[in-house]
């Protein structure tokens, strides 16, 4: 039983499931829809422990991010592109810190991702990205031109957003790459 314990809770902690408190059966854990939390915990342990590279997760990022720019841009006159434009447009208010803007670009990715309606690829995407946030965060403090670097990131967003409309998926590939 306290195994069974142990297990439960590390699995609570990773996500992927809640528990219920109580002794009626119908009051047990229940599973997670959306594990996208889990693989987070699960990925930024991983690094911690070593056992994954940062730069393993960064070229994985841009494999699958470059592989969904080119399959929304593949299939641009079905997707709702509304959710990233919105996020580009707040990402557009110079009141926005650096923290806050830095956010609005995390959400950005993960609408990217879920924009595929692919459930497997947005919770890969949510766990990569949690488990590099921390090395963002400490990047973008030492940068010398934070304002110019937002500048170059709303651009190469706004223009990913261009080449997905204009169906042109090899480009939105590339420009992921390059982003």
């Amino acid at each position: 039983r306290s195994s069974v314990r142990e297990a439960l809770r590390v699995l609570e902690v990773l996500g992927l499931v809640s528990p219920r408190a109580g002794s009626d059966p119908k009051s047990a854990g229940i599973i997670v829809a959306s594990p996208s939390g889990g693989m987070g915990a699960l990925m930024r342990l991983q690094v911690a422990a070593q056992g994954f590279r940062v730069t393993d997760i960064v070229r994985t990022r841009l494999l699958l991010e470059g592989a969904v720019a080119k399959d929304l841009a593949e299939r641009s006159d079905s997707v709702d592109l509304a959710p990233l434009t919105d996020l580009l447009d707040a990402m557009e208010d110079p009141r926005l810190t650096q923290t806050e803007f830095l956010a609005l670009n995390a959400r950005f990715h993960l609408a990217l991702a879920d924009t595929s309606g692919n459930q497997v690829v947005t919770a890969v995407m949510a766990g990569l990205r949690r488990s590099l946030e921390a090395d963002v965060f400490e990047g973008a403090e030492n940068l010398d031109d934070w304002s110019a670097t937002a500048d170059r990131l709303r651009a190469e967003h706004r223009e990913l957003i261009m080449s997905i409309v204009a169906g042109d998926g090899s480009r939105a590939a590339r420009q992921i790459q390059s982003h």
